[in-house]
């Protein structure tokens, strides 16, 4: 199809979202973000929906929220009944291609037992033209660095194994035995300029999805020497180990059971066993790793511009979830801290409506199921009734949209099927182990369903340590809580058929709100 835009969807997996010099970091610098968030909008209070991959993908390729769409785990089936912006910009001529991964779970309804499609939850969303497969799957890159000389291990996760640190350095120092220019988002960067020339004149839709800085934590030299320790912020936790676990029964079984993962190749330690020193080592190692793929994406913004492709394409750069980084004791991402869900937004729309608010800072709520929305109105195409989320269109267009929300919610389902730990810890059933979040200005509400919950007053208590809901003079404001959440899901229930009525033909009533058309 030969068409004046492109489109650009950009995934960082992992990246928090105070990690920018832009959003005021004391000592990241990621001057190729601040750049792109100069040329157009940067969103300063954007959350992921749920995590950990899987789900949070779920939910901003379908514009839906975890309730309604219910792929909780990765592993979960996404309802293949639901449809996605890959499907819809198909309609409009548009053949999106896959770099990397979607994470996604194939409705097994329908498909043989006996599907290759179903020997791992690692697919590739629906609508989807997958070029190059890079998450798990990493064998068309470990071809590539055994084709240029490396020593290729017999398990492919070796390849991230550390090379000796040296005296006076961590363990997550230590790089690989790779190259920069030879990382995992160098070939994918590469393979994602080669198509993009290879397309001409035609427009093309390219999803970048990228794996880091998501863990294991390492990165090649220079970047691992990028920052000192030394200067790390220290992490934000409660004075002891026994006093975070204190605070609530879900936290209590976070910081035992999920704590442990295989955060370094090679180093199977509980986050919790780590010292000081390894835990501030791990931080810079983190930011490093955010300088490399930072570096190869610039490459891409490079390649737009010298050939024009920059002011036709729509770029959007975000991540699925955010990452603990050793607050609360723990790594990785789940549970209710904002660390797992606040992420970064920037959005650059090359047209010129967009001018009068390039380098403007949004700090209203906005999701990532305000994706999905947010393409196919500036593709002028219609809003499944499906989706949740709203057009973005508005904020970078200088107009603050009518009745807008004024809390983030996001939801986490920590049942494990074939592996329920959670159940058996915590005496809940499957069905009793989800959570959900009304993450306001001021407050923040968290509901279990089974379980105590929980409530913070930002504003006194920005590190999330102090858990007020039993406090007599917070009564009022838990009970407001609870009730805007119980009217959140019951506003956001699953609405695909609600307001059509089928009587001398299909009535639908619009939703203008949400973006839907009769």
């Amino acid at each position: 199809m030969t068409r004046d835009w492109n489109i650009l969807l950009v995934t960082f997996d992992q990246w928090r979202g105070d990690c920018l010099s832009a959003a005021g970091h004391p000592v990241l610098e990621t001057p190729h973000l601040d750049a792109l968030a100069a040329d157009g909008v940067l969103f300063r209070n954007h959350f992921a929906q749920t995590c950990p991959c899987g789900p949070s993908r779920a939910s901003l390729w379908t514009g839906m929220y975890l309730q309604n769409h219910r792929s909780g785990t990765n592993g979960t089936p996404l309802d293949a009944r639901f449809t996605n912006l890959a499907l819809e910009v198909r309609k409009h001529g548009l053949t999106p291609a896959l770099f990397g991964y979607t994470d996604t779970t194939l409705d097994p309804r329908g498909l043989d037992n006996d599907d290759p499609r179903l020997e791992n939850y690692e697919q590739a969303l629906p609508g989807m033209k997958h070029i190059v497969p890079l998450g798990t799957d990493i064998k068309l890159w470990l071809d590539d660095l055994k084709y240029k000389g490396y020593p290729v291990p017999d398990r492919p996760f070796d390849i991230w194994l550390h090379q000796d640190p040296g005296d006076g350095h961590a363990f997550s120092w230590g790089p690989p035995v790779y190259k920069a220019e030879d990382s995992d988002s160098s070939f994918l960067t590469d393979r994602i300029a080669q198509y993009i020339d290879d397309q001409q004149d035609e427009a093309w839709f390219v999803h970048a999805s990228y794996l880091r800085p998501h863990p294991p934590f390492i990165v090649p030299e220079p970047y691992n020497s990028r920052y000192d320790p030394v200067d790390m912020p220290a992490p934000r936790r409660a004075a002891t180990l026994e006093a975070e676990k204190a605070a609530h029964p879900f936290l209590e079984y976070q910081i035992k059971h999920h704590a442990k993962r295989p955060w370094c190749e090679g180093i199977d330690k509980l986050s919790t066993d780590m010292t000081d020193d390894e835990i501030a080592q791990l931080r810079a190692t983190y930011l490093g790793m955010i300088n490399e793929v930072e570096d190869n994406f610039a490459r891409l913004i490079d390649k737009l511009k010298a050939s024009g492709d920059y002011d036709r394409t729509l770029i959007i750069v975000t991540s699925d979830h955010g990452e603990y980084m050793g607050n609360h004791y723990l790594l990785g991402k789940s549970g209710w801290f904002d660390d797992a869900y606040h992420i970064p937004m920037i959005i650059r729309d090359p047209r010129p409506e967009a001018d009068a608010t390039r380098g403007q800072q949004v700090t209203a709520f906005s999701e990532n199921i305000d994706i999905m929305p947010t393409v196919l109105k500036w593709m002028s195409a219609d809003v499944p009734r499906q989706c949740d989320g709203r057009s973005l269109l508005p904020w970078l267009y200088g107009k603050t949209p009518d009745d807008w929300r004024e809390e983030a919610y996001f939801e986490f389902d920590f049942r494990n099927i074939g592996f329920p730990f959670e159940t058996n810890a915590l005496g809940l059933r499957p069905d009793e182990c989800s959570l959900s979040v009304l993450r306001g200005e001021r407050y923040k509400y968290v509901h279990f369903t089974s379980l105590p919950p929980v409530l913070f007053d930002l504003q006194e208590d920005p590190d999330e340590l102090n858990n007020v809901i039993d406090d007599p003079a917070y009564a009022g404001i838990a009970l407001s809580c609870a009730q805007k959440m119980l009217s959140w899901r019951m506003s956001n229930d699953e609405r695909i058929l609600s307001n059509i009525l089928v009587e001398n033909g299909a009535l639908d009533v619009p939703d203008e709100r949400r973006g839907y058309k009769q």
